[in-house]
């Protein structure tokens, strides 16, 4: 095993120790013994500040860790989520002798690859910076990948993989099983991140399904002057998305360029199949005549037939506002469990259909809901399938960048359009009426069969031959939970009889031994009914309550996001705030932060995921 993955664990374990304390404690007052701790959202905030520290000392592997966990509710409270937010995939970039071996090594000697090349690379990341060239008389972007990152990378992820076991045991199942699709699809992310020839292929193939637009452009790769870790492609110059005052002065109505936005990623995972996973505003721009530019498919990935098809059903669903219809698509996804409450889950997609909308919507409503969830189930039915959390990071990612443009834009509008004028609605009502017509047919031909089987059964009653069968499904151990309780009531009920009679009759050590038995089953009965599963849920997920957070971060000092960016001492420096605001996503609350640098082709940035089609066409992620 290689040595520094073995010292990289030791550095892990000591800078996330303090936290790992602290989250014990919370479990167990005394670590060992005691009751569980109540834990405010300010502390829990506090924490997330301390871990953001330890992400942004760790390097490259735990800041890319961090914005992808940045994208996942389902596995971190909103405190922790508001905070990741906050990286920026900008670390200093390497020394130009070092990143010049890479690219030498790659191509050969750079002035006889380039006509011209600046030394100062225009932006950088964790995996790769960014120069400016020309090949031909054209100027290019060049990324090179950061020397000795992959042997960093590698050595990172076996930690991580140690480690995972671990922090599993502290987490609930479903928690669980969205940490094993976190750890599979960030080890196969930010190895394929790092292969440059992927991102050269998807780059092609995107940009080969939008050729007959005119509204969108992708850069061109030069593939003469591109191998697995040098990426050379055209330079195309625009105003970063998010720098609305820009495009107000160059006239671009924001409202069209929302939906221009929506529409391209509904194309690209709808009907293409596969699309540009990294809707980052630095890696959006927009040209002085509307046209929307996009950067960096490093993060990039496939969607299958099957998804494609149960996404257009629910959003079908959605236009419908067709609760029913909306849950079995959900169910059928793998995102909500069969056994959830639908009725509660019911109200909940009204809710979230209803914030989609832009509705205020009261906040006595939201916590009825919130409540409704808490009473009724024991774990939290949703979670996120691995072939389905690039999908929805992109959905909710260029949800929140289109309402930074126009604070009124209705996705579910927009979304509704795109299927009536691809004629996907039109063939869901045609399915839906062939669907009911072989039901209505199924039906009459169950008519002709019923008879016969009802005689026969009414022939096994009348010779007393007929016996019934149940079976009892206890999903959620209550019959185990009963007789356990039932043992442990016995169990101290006894232990009180014999202390009693042995203290009668007897010493009072001989009546110490069942006494001690009396205490651990009273203990043990006391806590079996004490346990409760469940979520502490606050309502943080409409855009109303969002907006009400935000005003009371900034009464108490908060005030806009602050930008995080490494210094050369790998510390967060939190002092400034971001140029540009916040913009915030419906359902989900997510800050985008812009990045620092001039626009133009940006490099890794927050949150990767990508994936890879394997044989069949499977989606992975």
């Amino acid at each position: 095993m290689n040595p520094r993955a073995y010292w990289r664990f030791v550095v892990v374990t000591w800078q996330f120790l303090p936290l790992a304390l602290a989250y014990a404690r919370d479990r167990r007052r005394f670590l060992l013994f005691g009751g569980s701790r109540e834990v405010t959202a300010a502390q829990r905030r506090e924490r997330a500040a301390a871990l953001l520290d330890s992400l942004l000392t760790l390097g490259p592997t735990f800041i890319k860790l961090g914005q992808l966990l940045s994208t996942r509710p389902d596995i971190l409270p909103p405190e922790y989520v508001d905070e990741f937010t906050k990286l920026q995939d900008r670390v200093p970039p390497a020394d130009w002798d070092d990143a010049r071996l890479v690219l030498e090594d790659e191509l050969g000697p750079v002035d006889d690859r380039f006509d011209d090349f600046e030394t100062d690379a225009i932006s950088g990341a964790s995996l790769g910076q960014v120069y400016r060239a020309s090949v031909d008389g054209q100027p290019v972007a060049v990324k090179v990948r950061r020397p000795g990152v992959e042997t960093l990378v590698e050595s990172d992820l076996r930690v991580i993989r140690w480690t995972l076991p671990v922090v599993m045991r502290f987490v609930g199942e479903a928690r669980s099983f969205s940490l094993e699709t976190l750890a599979d699809e960030f080890a196969r992310t930010i190895r394929q991140e790092m292969d440059y020839r992927r991102e050269a292929r998807m780059l092609t193939e995107i940009r080969g399904n939008f050729q007959d637009r005119d509204d969108v452009r992708m850069p061109g790769v030069v593939e003469s002057h591109s191998t697995g870790r040098v990426l050379t492609m055209e330079y195309v110059e625009g105003t970063k998305i998010t720098d609305v005052d820009a495009l107000d002065a160059a006239g671009v109505d924001r409202t069209a360029l929302a939906r221009t936005l929506q529409r391209s990623y509904m194309e690209m995972i709808i009907e293409d199949g596969v699309f540009h996973a990294d809707p980052h505003p630095g890696n959006l721009a927009v040209q002085d005549d509307g046209t929307l530019v996009f950067y960096d498919f490093g993060m990039s990935g496939y969607v299958d037939s099957f998804v494609q098809e149960k996404i257009v059903d629910f959003y079908s669903a959605v236009a419908r506002q067709d609760i029913d219809a909306i849950l079995d698509a959900l169910i059928e996804m793998g995102t909500l469990s069969p056994e959830a409450d639908r009725q509660v889950m019911g109200d909940v997609m009204e809710l979230a259909i209803a914030d989609a909308r832009g509705e205020d919507i009261e906040h006595y409503r939201v916590q009825q809901i919130i409540g409704q969830v808490e009473d009724t189930i024991y774990e939290f039915p949703l979670r996120l399938p691995s072939n389905l959390a690039l999908v929805l990071r992109v959905a909710t990612v260029v949800e929140g960048v289109c309402v930074s443009l126009d604070s009124d834009f209705d996705f579910i509008d927009v979304a509704t359009d795109f299927l009536r004028e691809e004629g996907y609605l039109t063939a869901g009502a045609r399915e839906f009426v062939a669907d009911r017509a072989t039901e209505v047919r199924e039906a009459g031909e169950s008519i002709l069969r019923v008879p016969p089987k009802l005689e026969s059964t009414l022939d096994r009653v009348e010779r007393d031959d007929l016996r019934v069968r149940a079976d009892i499904e206890d999903s959620d151990d209550h019959l185990t939970t009963l007789a356990r309780r039932l043992v442990y009531g016995m169990t101290f009920a006894t232990g009180v009889l014999s202390t009693t009679v042995l203290y009668a009759v007897d010493t009072v050590e001989a009546a110490a031994v069942p006494f001690a038995l009396t205490l651990v089953a009273l203990g043990l009965l006391y806590r079996s009914f004490r346990e409760r599963g469940g979520i502490r849920a606050q309502p943080q997920f409409t855009r109303h309550e969002m907006r009400q957070r935000e005003a009371d971060e900034a009464a108490v000092g908060y005030g806009d996001v602050d930008v995080v960016a490494p210094d050369d001492a790998s510390r967060a420096d939190r002092d400034g705030a971001t140029e540009s605001g916040t913009a915030t996503a419906r359902s989900v609350d997510i800050s985008i932060v812009d990045e620092e640098g001039p626009a133009g082709p940006d490099t890794e940035t927050a949150g990767r995921e990508t994936e890879g089609r394997p044989d069949g066409g499977d989606e992975t992620a």
